[in-house]
């Protein structure tokens, strides 16, 4: 099961809404939350980091923005070197070949978040808006069982998908 609050960002527990009409929260199955996020995902027209989650030990995963890095609580050489990756994102997509703005980061390349010589220096694998969408909603229906409290959908230019 997951929550999705598709506009809403939590800044230390704290709920700070993305748009100015706010969709309600949606409790779902992995299925479901593939149906309502992949959509949201392929149409965002900013740069997305995103770290492949933990799949044994997360009940968070969301999108936070670059602007938002330190009042969500990133160490700042940690936001430092996301929003280099996010920024610096190029290249082709590796799936069709169209112009990337997707990173995604696999755990075997950056398990932590505290690992920030790994987030700079990991290669990831490029994708396009649509693809990256597909590639992060497959994944989290590899999970065999998870209850995700919080999922939300990007905003903004650029960001990160991470989870706790």
């Amino acid at each position: 099961m997951a929550t999705f609050i598709p506009d809403t960002l939590y800044l230390r527990g704290k709920p700070a809404p993305r748009r100015e009409l706010v969709r309600p929260e949606v409790s779902v199955c992995f299925d479901c939350l593939a149906g309502l996020l992949e959509p949201e995902l392929a149409t965002h027209h900013g740069r997305v980091v995103a770290f492949e989650p933990d799949g044994e030990n997360f009940t968070q995963y969301f999108f936070v923005g670059c602007d938002d890095f330190s009042a969500a609580g990133l160490r700042p050489e940690v936001a430092a070197a996301i929003e280099r990756r996010a920024r610096d994102i190029g290249g082709a997509c590796y799936d069709c070949g169209a112009p990337a703005t997707w990173l995604w980061i696999s755990r075997r390349e950056v398990s932590s978040l505290d690992q920030t010589e790994r987030i700079e220096g990991s290669p990831g694998a490029l994708y396009c808006a649509k693809h990256g969408a597909a590639k992060l909603c497959q994944t989290l229906g590899t999970i065999d069982e998870a209850n995700l409290f919080y999922v939300n959908a990007p905003y903004g230019e650029c960001g990160a998908y991470v989870w706790i």
